[in-house]
């Protein structure tokens, strides 16, 4: 569990997102805002939790970020990097990235060493070399180890062939082979059982807060936003409607929380402010 205690002033901003705008279907009856003028500002190490209404825009904020969607407006910078026209691959680089199905972002016939092989060389050139050398399989075989799960005695198993939660506990491991300058957490223990989900979820907690990675953690669990990360963003249609950090991310409990969501539900979209309208709390 974490404590939010470092202040965020004096770090650099690892994220900077600037009147950021994503319109499906625009022109058409079905249009949506999915977001609309979105400015965050995320310093270098902290771990953000994003949470939402279904169809806040919180999985298409992250899909902007990793550059999978483009933009209708405004600006994406990461590391002091413009990177609003840079396509998803090229981010790859930068971005380390989970999703909520275990079976994403895998190759299921390929076996645990091969998958870690790929990931490995993930927005780095590539050149015609074994891909699993004795040294890799090594380093690979004291990484997996730690997991407590035997599956350093399996790097030849197919990774198809394992449950979600060792699946999900690998690929985290694989997102983070190099430390990415953003680690993206799409519900990523949304469809383990409860038990893996604590595995998964107390690994993600060791390797950001160990680390010391900018995360941002989309989650619709109240208990787990209130026990992990430093700040709470709460996006409604579109726009961030809360952001929470500092003293009033501290005073938080999972009630205030539910509060939070029950006058989201009962705000029209006309109404939701362009600014977070939550006082911000500072250490």
């Amino acid at each position: 569990m974490s404590h939010p205690s470092e202040a965020a002033q004096g770090r650099p901003a690892m994220v900077r997102l600037g009147a950021v705008a994503r319109t499906f279907h625009p022109g058409t009856p079905d249009a949506v805002r999915a977001l609309d003028g979105i400015d965050v500002e995320i310093p270098e190490g902290e771990w953000v939790v994003v949470l939402g209404t279904n169809g806040s825009g919180k999985s298409t904020l992250l899909n902007v970020i990793a550059g999978t969607f483009g933009l209708d407006g405004g600006t994406i910078a990461l590391g002091g990097q413009d990177v609003t026209h840079w396509p998803e691959h090229r981010r790859a680089g930068i971005i380390g990235r989970i999703f909520q199905n275990p079976f994403s972002g895998t190759a299921p016939a390929m076996s645990i060493a091969e998958n870690f092989a790929l990931a490995s060389r993930r927005g780095r050139t590539r050149g015609f070399r074994p891909a699993v050398t004795s040294a890799f399989r090594a380093e690979l075989r004291a990484r997996v180890s730690t997991l407590g799960m035997g599956l350093e005695d399996r790097l030849d198993t197919a990774i198809g062939t394992l449950s979600g939660g060792q699946r999900q506990a690998l690929t985290l491991l694989m997102a983070t082979w190099h430390d990415p300058g953003v680690l993206l957490l799409d519900e990523h223990t949304a469809a383990l059982d409860p038990r893996s989900a604590a595995q998964v979820q107390a690994l993600t907690a060791d390797i950001v807060q160990g680390r010391r990675l900018t995360a941002l953690m989309v989650t619709h669990s109240m208990p787990q936003a209130i026990a992990y990360g430093e700040r709470i963003i709460m996006m409604h249609r579109g726009r961030v409607l809360h952001d929470f950090r500092g003293e009033a991310r501290r005073r938080l409990g999972v009630g205030d929380l539910l509060a939070c969501f029950e006058d989201a539900r009962r705000t029209p979209a006309d109404d939701v402010p362009p600014s977070p309208r939550s006082a911000v709390g500072t250490d």
